[in-house]
């Protein structure tokens, strides 16, 4: 991974602090409006965050923030502790949340910390002359991240809904919207009731993109269940506290993937017996009602067999 140095840090919130990286003998990696970059943390793994743009943001280097979880894995934790100075490994952007070409308004929701990613797309469609509408929800002023900046950089497309004084009413908005491409990002829950909401308002699936801005945690009462390979009736057991993928990649199987929290879809496959037990953000309602699909990196069994076809 290259290498790079923590330039700037800025405290936001109580819980998120903002992190600028100069690279270290490279030059600036060039990127769009969804990328990514996975942050190396050692011990604690690998940590993926938002790249920020800015309208007349040209330094080059790469802007990140970051939002302490205090009950997670420690990678947040890992992150707030960096002092200026600090070297750091990370990898080049990646994009599997990006802007896809359309004549059609578009339309971003944000939840919390899921805001960063859709900042450097509001500044890349400002730029284009693309027309949007940008919706921003959180529990208060003082507790989200850039409301004043985003005020000041897109006031006429923006509108802030605040749990605690004006919440966000999803099945009045989303009426608003049935025109547009949507893209969501934040939390899981935000993001369910924001895809049923559009899917009830009439938006085409195919016009609804998401993001999971946090990882999926793990349900404490999950048991182990087992699945069959159709193509060779080899059967895996998949333990608790293991992923699809993982007991797969156990047994030397190479699995298609990226994200590996349940927004990018890249590790769907065909459930061809048993009944899934969906926690991805890919799906609609429909599919994982018909139960046909599902993505292997977080989804797990509600059967005692999965028969997927891979």
């Amino acid at each position: 991974m290259p290498s790079f140095q923590l330039a700037q840090k800025t405290v936001l919130t109580d819980q998120i602090t903002a992190f600028v990286l100069t690279p270290i003998n490279s030059d600036a990696p060039g990127w769009p409006a969804g990328a990514h970059i996975d942050v190396d943390l050692g011990s604690l793994g690998v940590r993926s965050y938002s790249l920020i743009r800015w309208p007349g943001d040209e330094d080059g280097r790469l802007h990140i923030a970051v939002q302490a979880e205090r009950d997670g894995t420690g990678g947040s934790l890992a992150m707030h502790a960096l002092e200026i100075g600090a070297e750091v490994s990370a990898s080049e952007p990646k994009n599997s949340f990006p802007l896809q070409p359309t004549d059609k308004p578009i339309a971003l929701i944000a939840g919390g910390i899921g805001v960063t990613p859709l900042i450097s797309m509001a500044t890349e469609l400002a730029k284009s002359g693309q027309e949007f509408v940008f919706h921003y929800a959180g529990r208060s002023p003082s507790l989200m991240a850039y409301e004043s900046e985003l005020n000041d950089a897109f006031s006429d497309h923006l509108t802030c809904h605040f749990d605690d004084s004006a919440p966000m009413d999803l099945n009045t908005v989303m009426p608003t919207l049935k025109d547009h491409a949507v893209y969501i990002c934040g939390p899981k829950g935000m993001i369910d009731a924001a895809r049923s909401a559009a899917e009830a308002a009439g938006v085409p699936a195919s016009d609804i993109h998401v993001e999971l801005f946090t990882s999926p945690g793990t349900d404490g009462g999950d048991t182990a269940f087992e699945v069959e390979i159709a193509s060779t009736n080899e059967v895996i057991t998949v333990a608790p506290g293991v992923t699809i993928i993982e007991a797969l990649e156990a047994h030397g199987h190479d699995v298609m993937y990226d994200c590996q929290r349940g927004d990018c879809g890249i590790c769907q496959v065909d459930v061809l017996d048993g009944t899934p037990d969906h926690r991805d953000v890919v799906l609609s309602d429909a599919e994982k009602c018909g139960g046909k699909v599902m993505q292997i990196c977080v989804s797990r069994a509600k059967s005692a067999r999965l028969v997927l076809d891979l």
